[in-house]
């Protein structure tokens, strides 16, 4: 559990580390079935509902930058979603009742890995409340050689910014006089976690060490935050899957609404799947210039 200090940190702050989460055991397993699903990939050419590659894959050297909601291909992955421990530190931020509300396991190989432009995760599906997070499981240390997560303080508290350009959703920020200014890196070691509240700013640049990084991130909220896009209105069948993502607590139809502030991704990206595909087409890449 967090001690008093930690959740002060969090609400001040908007992201917080915790480690030594899993124990060692856990996290060999979850470094074997990762490196189980990678070389899985030398069979794979494109993009599909699993795998998720970078620009230089190929059967010989299979390089991949995402595993598709993981928990759903492998028990491992699903032990790590229900993990009580995680779900007792997450009780004590967003509340009792919990769903997830998303899962993928990012990677960045030795030596290269694609960045992630900043952007706020409540860009992507902002909901009637802003009582959500996202746990990193650390599969591999995190470092800031290896393209540890990077936030800034505070941001959590202010307003969405604007990831549109060119009139459609690019899951970056886009405002030309942001800047990162006053970034801290989140590291931590394997087997422990990073937690960021759904509007901090955030992202990450590439790896340029040898050493692989490799971040389950596991998306919990409130039961009673609503989704404000995506199937909501899809009728039996979304209601059944949306309530099947509860963890803990009973599903509701009493839905709570606060004053938060939200910006809808529509129109749409222009190229759909992924982080990584959506920041295809962003004019001003912070990381990628720093890096080039």
């Amino acid at each position: 559990m967090l001690s008093d200090e930690q959740v002060s940190f969090y609400l001040g702050n908007g992201y917080l580390t915790v480690e030594d989460v899993l124990p060692q055991e856990q996290v060999i397993e979850l470094q074997r079935v990762t490196d189980e699903f990678q070389e899985k990939s030398r069979s794979v050419t494109e993009n599909d509902n699993i795998f998720d590659l970078e620009p230089d894959h190929s059967p010989s050297r299979p390089r991949l930058r995402r595993l598709k909601s993981p928990a759903n291909h492998h028990p491992a992955y699903e032990r790590v979603l229900r993990d009580d421990g995680i779900l007792d530190i997450v009780s004590q931020l967003v509340g009792p009742e919990i769903r997830y509300n998303g899962q993928k396991l990012n990677m960045k190989l030795g030596g290269e890995g694609s960045p992630v432009e900043w952007h706020q995760d409540w860009a992507f599906y902002p909901h009637t409340n802003d009582d959500m997070l996202a746990v990193g499981v650390a599969i591999d240390d995190m470092t800031l050689d290896n393209g540890c997560l990077m936030v800034i303080p505070g941001s959590h508290r202010g307003r969405i910014l604007d990831h549109h350009e060119a009139g459609h959703f690019v899951g970056a920020v886009t405002e030309p006089d942001f800047s990162p200014e006053g970034a801290a890196p989140v590291t931590v070691k394997a087997g422990g976690i990073s937690i960021h509240h759904v509007r901090t700013l955030h992202g990450s640049a590439p790896n340029v060490s040898q050493a692989p990084r490799r971040l389950f991130l596991l998306q919990y909220c409130a039961v009673d935050a609503w989704p404000l896009t995506g199937g909501s209105t899809a009728g039996e069948e979304f209601w059944n899957t949306f309530n099947s993502f509860i963890l803990r607590g009973e599903p509701t139809t009493e839905f709570r609404v606060e004053s938060v502030p939200l910006r809808i991704p529509l129109p749409p990206a222009l190229r759909g799947g992924s982080i990584y595909e959506n920041q295809r087409d962003l004019g001003r890449k912070l990381f990628a210039a720093a890096e080039g």
